[in-house]
């Protein structure tokens, strides 16, 4: 008997190699069964580049109307655009297609509730249970829902981005801009914006097909031959998306590197600037932007890992911006969800107004390394490691909020389990970078020995 690989399924929605763990039949049934769960009206439908994507989309639009729902389908979108269709369509959830920055032959589905977020660990967990215990409801012959495809999809969300900058003043300086959508969602609005904007662009596989140029995660590894194109073209600032345009990372005018953890950090001191207001990230993003809490004067909040759980607690403490260290900046201005389009907004608004390079900026701020490291500890034997990394860092202040954190002064260690694989992931931060090394190697020390 062969057995078919489970696609990995997590509170905010599910991915697989398509044709393996992401079968039409799996599709189906998991839109159905997030569709079970929510109120009446429609269903917002968007997907990225990927070759597999008009084939979900065709058959998740069939499968919720066969449940009796109208479905809006708005075509190649980023994700933080799903969720400004979900409101302002009045939808009653939406699903955004993509893998995010998986290689090609994966793709996913990616769940919004009514308020354009994507759907907290309570509602995420209603629908796991409905896919995996419950058949889908199909509806009577009579009682069909019907499609819809809108022809813009974009409007909506320029038209909030435009609220939070100065347009008049960015317009004026005419900068010069390489973006890198390497075949991803991420052209259909940045185009457009960047043009609004008075920019001079110069676009990387802004035909959103999904034919990757290079690996889609935009590290500094995988976006080696886009560096040396932001000096050949005289661009003053470059930009690189994943495929679903959610997370940003940066490139400086003489083509250094400057990643995304800077991303968040640069665009929180440019926010905190004009407006005083609480701050939150996750338990696994450089304390630049504490740092930058505390400089100004504002109260700072850590979440657990993941978008809904940053998304939960701005909500709790009414942030003014979050996001995470992947590059993914959340405004509530714009929406609640990571916005690659948001943090290029703020990054010319805070050039453009300081008269400072996008250098110049990311040199203001604190300077730490990060280590990223991941070893081998079957499920059964994370308590004793935790116990076991106490113990030997005794001298840290401990936080369980997600796995273990150690703080120290200036530096801090998260170790965390693995939601996919028997491992557990590591990362530490430190003013240097043999330091961050050094405390991922005495924690895989204490836990090889457990």
């Amino acid at each position: 008997m062969t057995v078919v690989p489970e696609p990995i399924i997590s509170v905010s929605g599910l991915r697989g190699v398509v044709g393996v763990s992401l079968t039409p039949d799996v599709a189906i049934r998991y839109s159905a069964a997030f569709a079970s769960t929510l109120p009446p009206g429609p269903i917002v439908i968007t997907r990225d580049g990927r070759t597999t994507g008009e084939m979900l989309a065709a058959l998740i639009s069939g499968g919720l109307q066969a449940c009796g729902r109208k479905v809006i389908y708005a075509g190649i979108a980023a994700t933080p655009t799903t969720g400004i269709l979900v409101r302002s369509h009045t939808a009653a959830g939406g699903i955004q297609i993509s893998a995010s920055h998986n290689p090609a032959e994966y793709n996913g589905l990616k769940l919004f509730n009514s308020d354009g977020r994507v759907i907290p660990a309570n509602a995420g967990l209603a629908v796991i249970e409905q896919y995996r215990n419950a058949a889908p409801a199909w509806a009577a012959f009579d009682q069909i829902g019907s499609p819809r495809t809108l022809s813009d999809s974009i409007s909506q969300h320029w038209h909030l981005l435009s609220q939070i900058v100065d347009v008049p003043r960015i317009r004026r300086r005419q900068l010069n801009v390489l973006l890198d959508a390497n075949h991803g969602a991420g052209s259909v609005l940045a185009r457009r914006m960047l043009e609004e904007l008075g920019c001079r662009v110069k676009i990387l596989g802004g035909n959103p097909n999904g034919h990757f140029d290079h690996n889609p995660e935009p590290t500094e590894e995988n976006l080696q031959s886009v560096l040396s194109r932001v000096v050949e073209t005289n661009s003053d600032i470059g930009f690189c998306q994943d495929p679903d345009a959610d997370r940003l990372a940066v490139i400086d005018s003489a083509g250094r590197y400057l990643g995304e953890e800077y991303t968040l950090a640069m665009c929180v001191d440019h926010v905190l600037r004009r407006t005083k207001g609480p701050i939150v990230t996750n338990c696994s993003t450089s304390r630049m932007t504490e740092d930058l809490a505390a400089k100004y004067g504002v109260p700072f909040y850590r979440s657990a890992v993941g978008e809904a759980n940053v998304v939960d607690k701005m909500l709790e403490v009414d942030a003014i911006l979050g996001g995470e260290g992947n590059g993914g900046v959340i405004d509530p201005r714009v929406g609640l969800v990571r916005d690659s389009f948001v943090g290029m907004a703020l990054l010319l608004d805070a050039m453009v107004s300081r008269d400072r390079s996008i250098a110049q900026l990311a040199d203001e701020l604190p300077r730490y390394s990060i280590c990223k490291t991941k070893m081998s500890l079957p499920p059964q034997k994370l308590a004793a490691g935790l116990a076991a990394l106490k113990k030997h860092f005794a001298d840290a202040t401990t936080d369980t909020l997600d796995g273990l954190r150690l703080d120290w002064p200036g530096s801090w260690l998260l170790i965390r389990a693995s939601n996919t694989e028997p491992v557990v992931r590591a990362i530490a931060e430190a003013p240097s970078a043999e330091q961050a090394s050094r405390l991922c190697e005495q924690s895989a020390a204490v836990l090889a020995a457990v």
